[in-house]
């Protein structure tokens, strides 16, 4: 089945969430046992709360971001609108363009969708290790790469769709890089769907309702079962 550019682009991580079955990836694993050591003497862990905010779009950081686990959203914002960039799930790395930027201005603002843990690692300690570690720095770069490449597939299909595949392609994005699982409970609230899907808020409980008439899914209480993958899969490649 042919994949549109957009398709489970809302995470990251797309390609670094291993299946579900396998262990997730050690992103410290080429770090020798005195990188490792340095990182632990020079890193806090903090716990965020749900709608706590992370970090601020502009506002300066002296640390590297490392979400251990839980659920956040990316986005840019002026004084009237917001646009997310990205959902991401725990064992991620989050900023990174801001450790190449002289002034260490997050990029965007990242605001926690649950209960969340991130280690905040001293941005200097981060920055030294990745001058001098070859191998750990491609991985950044790598990730970086990917990142660009899933916003470009983004914005891609965000500005081609419809509204029911924008719709169709969140809940295949959420059930398989998010949950991995058909079924789950969904932590975003409807208003955060349509701004995710670039929608109003209306236009999402319409929708959510359509795919449940047609038995695309189920869904009560923000409780979630997928019901027909292939057909959901189908309406995100039409848009």
């Amino acid at each position: 089945m042919e994949k549109c550019l957009y398709e489970n682009s809302c995470t990251v991580s797309q390609l670094h969430l291993t299946d579900v079955n396998q262990k997730k990836k050690d992103w410290f694993y080429y770090l020798s046992k005195k990188e490792k050591k340095l990182i632990e003497d020079n890193q806090v862990e903090v716990f965020f709360k749900k709608g706590e905010n992370l970090a601020k779009q502009g506002s300066f950081s002296s640390y590297a971001l490392f979400l251990t686990n839980g659920l956040v959203k990316t986005y840019v914002e002026n004084q009237h609108e917001t646009l997310i960039l990205k959902i991401i799930p725990g064992n991620n790395f989050i900023g990174l363009p801001l450790l190449f930027e002289e002034n260490n201005v997050f990029p965007y603002s990242v605001t926690a969708y649950v209960d969340s843990t991130a280690k905040l690692i001293d941005i200097n300690i981060f920055k030294k290790i990745i001058k001098e570690n070859n191998k750990f720095s491609y991985e950044i770069i790598k990730l970086l790469s990917l990142n660009t490449v899933l916003l470009y597939g983004r914005f891609f299909c965000f500005e081609k769709k419809q509204s029911y595949g924008r719709l169709a392609d969140i809940l295949l994005c959420i059930s398989n890089n998010i949950y991995k699982n058909i079924e789950f409970e969904l932590a975003l609230s409807r208003k955060e769907l349509g701004e995710l899907a670039g929608m109003s808020y209306e236009s999402v409980i319409r929708i959510l309702k359509k795919f449940k008439e047609d038995n695309l899914i189920e869904e009560k209480n923000n409780h979630i079962k997928i019901i027909n993958k292939d057909k959901l899969a189908q309406i995100s490649q039409l848009g």
